[in-house]
């Protein structure tokens, strides 16, 4: 099985390859309208990854809790989308994107206040550099 911290560099770096198709494919469209296409082209990528490795399951018979917070989760999902494609249809990708990745510094807080999760003096110390970088980047 592949270590989680495979699958973590592969989402920072899609991440950052999503940052520069989408600045230059929302150029000469509505940001709400690239937002619809992008969430479009993932249910039909995805309805197809989950179909060929048989993991569909019946939605409403998952755990209810489980299935309140996926809710949420997407909620949360569609507002930062939306967010960013407005972002990115105005403002550099360059710039854009380290104030994007200020959520890996609201994760580790949002962690700790609502998970009770740890943080030993080197991960509060790479916590607040990724703060101060992102806030570095914008604020020349």
């Amino acid at each position: 099985m592949l270590d989680w911290k495979l699958f973590a560099i592969g989402s920072a770096f899609f991440a950052g390859l999503t940052a520069v198709l989408a600045k230059v494919g929302v150029k000469n469209i509505s940001s709400n309208l690239a937002t619809l296409i992008r969430t479009i082209v993932i249910i039909v990528f995805l309805g197809i990854l989950v179909g060929v490795r048989r993991e569909w399951e019946n939605p409403f018979l998952l755990n209810r809790k489980s299935l309140i917070f996926l809710v949420l989760s997407g909620i949360a999902t569609g507002l930062s989308w939306l967010c960013y494609y407005r972002a990115l249809k105005t403002g550099p990708a360059s710039l854009v994107s380290p104030i994007d990745k200020l959520s890996l510094f609201f994760a580790v807080i949002l962690a700790i206040l609502f998970l009770g999760e740890r943080l030993n003096i080197f991960q509060w110390i790479g916590t607040f550099l990724i703060l101060a970088g992102a806030l570095v980047l914008v604020f020349k």
